[in-house]
């Protein structure tokens, strides 16, 4: 392993950062029992953990890290525990606009490297993407896109899909833009990922209709 390069605990496993994982669950409690200790870690460790989730959930979410055994109110009152309603994140103004999304996610890595920040952990809840708003279908392009600023950051950032609401084609299309997966409470690195251009590249042969 490359002296420097940071490491942690995710899903059985020792991930080496930077990470981009995508997460598939059949329940949340899967989802909890997965990702929980990964953020318990990381305010322990003095990380700093930002989590994307459903308004509406935002309270059950503070309860489960409690019941984990993290202090939320110290945690977020350090800078160390930031929970951001996804209406705010990725569906500002009502639609998804990506190209700003990327430059907020590269503002927030940027921002956590400048104030000391030794890791930065994301937790990002994706069904957003199901709503009915302008720009959610561009999902998998944004997170073939990510995959052009994550590298340059020391993060692990964790992105769930819940498959029992997301269609085949498109749970495969997230598959294969992620460098990680996580399948079964497992990580693993995903055979099926596709480097960001040549992704974007059969997209757009997609959309060109056939003669």
């Amino acid at each position: 392993m490359p002296e420097g390069k940071k490491t942690v605990q995710l899903a059985r496993s020792t991930v080496e950062c930077p990470c981009h994982a995508c997460a598939f669950f059949h329940t949340q409690e899967e989802e909890y029992q997965i990702v929980l200790p990964f953020v318990k870690d990381g305010v322990d460790a003095g990380d700093r953990n930002y989590q994307f989730v459903d308004k509406g959930h935002r309270a059950e979410r503070l309860a489960r890290l409690k019941a984990s055994g993290i202090d939320t109110a110290t945690a977020e009152q350090g800078g160390l525990l930031e929970l951001l309603p996804w209406e705010d994140v990725y569906l500002r103004n009502g639609r998804f606009d990506q190209q700003a999304m990327l430059e907020l996610m590269e503002e927030t890595f940027k921002t956590s490297r400048q104030q000391g920040a030794g890791l930065t952990r994301l937790w990002a809840n994706m069904e957003w993407a199901l709503e009915e708003l302008p720009g959610v279908h561009d999902i998998v392009e944004y997170e073939a896109r990510l995959n052009n600023i994550l590298p340059h950051y020391d993060q692990v950032t964790v992105c769930t899909y819940d498959v029992t609401k997301f269609g085949g084609a498109v749970t495969m299309d997230i598959l294969r833009t992620h460098p990680q997966v996580i399948i079964g409470g497992t990580l693993r690195e995903n055979p099926y990922y596709i480097p960001p251009d040549e992704f974007l590249r059969e997209v757009r042969d997609r959309s060109v209709p056939a003669h």
